[in-house]
């Protein structure tokens, strides 16, 4: 199981496909000015926002997984 989930896992991470995160608004105002480093600065900084909640779930995870692990090792 534990295999399964890690091979899983590593999948996903390696098969990801990049991603446009924009609302509608901001594509549109985006979209109308040339040469598009604007829009690629909006995608990048949306990108880096989206990245926090996703560490924070993971390291809370993670403390809460070593905190039962060790747990369960003094249990026996």
């Amino acid at each position: 199981m534990k295999r399964s989930a890690v091979v899983l896992a590593i999948l996903v991470l390696l098969c990801s496909l990049p991603a446009e995160a924009q609302c509608a608004m901001c594509r549109a105002v985006l979209e109308s000015e040339e040469g598009g480093h604007a829009a690629k600065g909006i995608n990048d900084g949306i990108a880096y926002l989206m990245l926090f909640p996703y560490l924070l779930i993971g390291t809370v995870g993670y403390v809460i997984y070593r905190m039962r692990k060790k747990a369960h090792q003094e249990e026996n």
